[in-house]
């Protein structure tokens, strides 16, 4: 199948601009999560949204355990629907994992992407000597049994407490549904793929004029993530923003779009 069947490519925005957006979705999530954001850009950009193979409207029989074993393969993903698009000099806007897949991507590709945009992104989640990811590997062993163990229970507690903003429970239900959408066993595969990635080397391999938004709390990757990116991509600017939880393309966009706008 092509890259566009793969992963459910969707074209929106200014069909005659020679200005391309590509968004990438993070975990549990799919590229309607976008919605409000693409609204901002859509008049003036050519907007590609897609979802990450094993997520959202992807095609189920792409996926499979022994490819998705490594982010590189999401990344491969990218240059693929790229070349197939013929796009060139884009702006990547890539959330959590999707910041990582889409910088594996332009390290591989360079002439796809120009400029990349990182929110609330992670090298490594896990604690290290002179690193803070957020996470002991113990914290995530109970993650990981909890979701073998009782996959439903683990949706209801991971996903409030991912998303935040405890004001507004219509989004943690949001988030609840798309993870329940998922297949429990591709589900705790690429959870378990995420979270146990280091790609804090490839950092240097990376050359391109990065952005790093990131939410001033978030559980699953705290500010000192985002300020470990901003020291070791050389030509990066970080804006931290007004935001609570892991998603704040979706609960405060206008915070978003903002950063973006300054940057774009």
């Amino acid at each position: 199948m092509n890259s566009i069947e793969k992963n459910n490519v969707t074209i929106t925005g200014n069909q005659d601009s020679k200005e391309t957006l590509v968004f990438g979705h993070g975990f549990g999530t799919d590229q309607t999560y976008w919605r409000f954001v693409i609204k901002a850009f859509s008049e003036r950009y050519k907007i590609i949204t897609f979802d990450n193979v094993g997520a959202g409207k992807s095609a189920p029989a792409a996926y499979s355990n022994n490819k998705y074993s490594h982010l590189q393969s999401y990344a491969d993903d990218i240059i693929d629907l790229t070349e197939e698009l013929d796009i060139k000099d884009a702006v990547f806007i890539g959330h959590s994992v999707s910041g990582i897949t889409g910088m594996l991507a332009s390290i591989k590709a360079a002439e796809i992407f120009s400029k990349h945009i990182f929110i609330n992104a992670s090298p490594r989640y896990l604690n290290d000597d002179g690193y803070i990811g957020g996470f002991e590997q113990s914290d995530l062993d109970k993650l990981y049994n909890t979701m073998q163990s009782n996959y439903h229970a683990w949706v209801s507690g991971f996903a409030p407490t991912f998303m935040g903003n405890p004001e507004k429970p219509e989004l943690a239900i949001e988030f609840a549904n798309s993870l329940s959408a998922l297949r429990p066993d591709i589900a705790y595969t690429v959870c378990k793929v995420i979270f146990q990635s280091d790609h804090r080397k490839d950092l240097g391999k990376f050359n391109k004029k990065s952005l790093i938004i990131q939410s001033i709390k978030d559980i699953a990757v705290p500010i000192e993530v985002a300020m470990y990116l901003n020291k070791n991509i050389k030509d990066s600017t970080l804006f931290k923003i007004n935001a609570d939880g892991h998603f704040p393309h979706i609960s405060a966009p206008d915070e978003v779009i903002k950063a973006l706008k300054t940057f774009i």
